[in-house]
């Protein structure tokens, strides 16, 4: 079964096209190390929730959009071994400036349940 690293980001707009670039440069790594697809998306319709929402979830401040994205992989196991190569990989510690705050990045490890 196939296995889902999911994202959230606030990324301020003027580093839209850095980020852009930034993920650009990622995806071929991730994929060389077993991801099947890379997605990101840029915010465009992220309303205010009554209770919480994705801008609260990772404290995004004026200026600043919401970026959803998700590595996919063939399974754990790949994704385990993938995380490994990414942490120790030269080309991904030279990516170490984030057009973006780290800090405030919300990820998780997911196993899909339904796929339709």
């Amino acid at each position: 079964m196939s296995y889902v690293d999911g994202f959230v980001i606030a990324v301020p707009a003027a580093n839209k096209e850095v980020f852009r670039r930034h993920a650009a440069e990622a995806a071929p790594i991730f994929k060389e190390f077993g991801a099947t697809r890379v997605v990101e998306c840029w915010g465009d319709d992220v309303p205010d929730g009554k209770i919480t929402d994705f801008r609260g979830a990772v404290k995004a401040q004026d200026g600043e959009v919401v970026v959803f994205s998700w590595v996919e992989y063939p399974s754990k196991e790949v994704r385990d071994a993938a995380m490994a190569k990414l942490m120790s990989d030269p080309r991904m510690q030279a990516m170490h400036d984030m057009p973006f705050d780290g800090k405030r990045m919300i990820m998780g490890g997911f196993t899909p349940i339904l796929d339709a």
